[in-house]
């Protein structure tokens, strides 16, 4: 198994940690039917690659063996934020058959934590992904793993999503705060209800808690006086009014 280092993990503030928390725990409330889980968003630069990998990362931190998978294969943004030049194959060179699967998965430093990062750009994605060798793949890993998380594209833009979301438990959507129209996001819940998968939720990002009225202003007052000890105790908390990445 090819061994990959992370060397540049994204620092969180306590709020955004808090979140991806939440995540994971409402997660784990879904069952333990619910391990491979698709996750999507309408439109790109939403930061659905940033939870895919937090929240994989989250789980792993919890003890849970996870593996990450990047079915954006037209567009891999985790291939170009985190790729460490060591691994050799990738996920488009198992299922066109030029590799086996466990060529691609990558070990990283962060125990429990695996990778299959994309590979090169095929002519072919959408054939691909609906092919038995993606079939297989995911009954595979579902038998090695605790968790599969799979970063799949936006679904408002290639059809890639919801063939995808066919194969999983269920599939989480998430929208960018104050940039997703309501008939886009129900555009999107209609196509994955047409795919037979089971939306477990959505989840609200980039939620900018300068903006967020009256709750932004009873979020900070409630973690900074519920969470003061924290501070004492010797970890920093954030500044006021900073912005959350994420919002489960």
């Amino acid at each position: 198994m090819p061994k990959v280092m992370i060397r540049e993990l994204e620092k969180l503030d306590f709020r955004t940690k808090e979140a991806y928390k939440t995540l994971r725990t409402n997660l784990s409330f879904t069952g333990k039917d619910f391990r491979v889980i698709s996750l999507t968003s309408c439109t790109p630069n939403e930061g659905k690659t940033s939870v895919s990998f937090q929240l994989a990362l989250s789980l792993a931190e919890d003890g849970k063996k996870t593996v990450l998978v990047d079915a954006d294969l037209r567009r891999s943004v985790l291939r170009r934020r985190y790729r460490t030049g060591h691994e050799k194959y990738g996920l488009s060179h198992y299922l066109s058959g030029q590799a086996e699967l466990e060529d691609t998965i990558c070990e990283t430093n962060v125990p429990d934590f695996h990778i299959i990062f994309a590979g090169p750009v095929p002519p072919n994605p959408s054939e691909l992904l609906g092919n038995q060798r993606f079939h297989t793949l995911l009954q595979t890993l579902r038998a090695e793993y605790d968790y599969v998380i799979v970063d799949t594209p936006p679904l408002g833009s290639v059809i890639d999503g919801a063939i995808v979301a066919r194969e999983s438990d269920g599939t989480l959507l998430i929208i960018e705060s104050n940039s997703i129209s309501y008939k886009a996001a129900q555009n999107i819940v209609s196509q994955l209800e047409k795919a037979g998968c089971r939306l477990l939720g959505c989840v609200l990002n980039k939620v900018d808690l300068k903006r967020a009225g009256r709750y932004g202003k009873y979020y900070e007052k409630y973690y900074y006086s519920y969470y003061a000890s924290t501070e004492e105790e010797g970890e920093p908390l954030p500044e006021p009014g900073t912005a959350e990445e994420t919002k489960a």
